[in-house]
């Protein structure tokens, strides 16, 4: 995994001191993330635990199966994110892969979202569709793929992708990118993680950051990420 100081410092900062709660209760929610570089660079599910822990929402305990340039049937092939699911006792499992924008990419993104989502509800849980963002600009074919996986297996949608474009339109002056204008920069993945969280619980994410104000974020620009979380959430989202 991809971990900087810049995230070392976010959740530290969000007050993050583990994956999870060591004693849950009946409101926390047991997320497994199934995905790669887009997951995991700057620990995304950590991020969204952290916002868990000072947020006045559930706590997230959550774990993850990733590894880079994974797609689901990569995944699925290995056997590690089967064998996570097949344990049960999680709430969500989340399933990303990488934009997936041409018609192929698209089919595969629906036709292993489904089999994945097949495995999901036997053991237990209700499959999210977490929407990533392009390399290319081409967020429309992002969203019809992630939008259309979504329906295909009747499952959650996690618009980061739509927060992501909005900042991007937006607030040239946030940095959401790494130097690669891929992977997501320490702020990206903080603002992924406003997106994930809201969702999988349901709830605005406006104000959380001032519960702790994280470095490299001023609070213009964290009310702006909440904004575009909470807005592509409300837009685009679905349950």
């Amino acid at each position: 995994m991809l971990q900087t100081f810049g995230t070392i410092a976010l959740l530290a900062l969000l007050g993050c001191g583990s994956t999870a709660p060591s004693q849950g209760n009946g409101s926390d929610l047991r997320v497994l993330f199934i995905g790669n570089s887009l997951t995991y660079t700057h620990d995304i599910p950590e991020l969204v635990a952290s916002l868990g822990e000072i947020s006045e929402g559930p706590r997230v305990r959550v774990s993850q199966v990733s590894f880079g340039n994974f797609n689901l049937e990569d995944h699925w092939n290995r056997g590690d994110a089967l064998d996570s699911i097949a344990k049960g006792g999680w709430d969500v499992v989340v399933l990303q892969q990488g934009p997936s924008t041409l018609p192929a990419s698209r089919q595969h993104l629906i036709e292993w979202s489904t089999r994945f989502a097949q495995r999901i509800r036997a053991a237990g849980a209700r499959p999210a569709i977490y929407m990533v963002w392009p390399q290319d600009g081409n967020f429309d074919a992002v969203a019809r793929s992630y939008t259309d996986a979504a329906v295909a297996v009747d499952g959650t949608l996690i618009p980061a992708g739509e927060a992501f474009r909005a900042v991007v339109r937006d607030h040239a002056d946030i940095a959401v990118f790494e130097s690669d204008g891929f992977h997501p920069s320490p702020t990206g993945s903080y603002l992924a993680a406003l997106v994930v969280y809201g969702r999988l619980a349901d709830r605005t994410v406006a104000g959380v950051t001032l519960q702790r104000p994280v470095t490299g974020i001023t609070p213009a620009q964290a009310a702006q990420l909440e904004v575009a979380a909470d807005e592509a959430n409300r837009d685009f989202g679905m349950d």
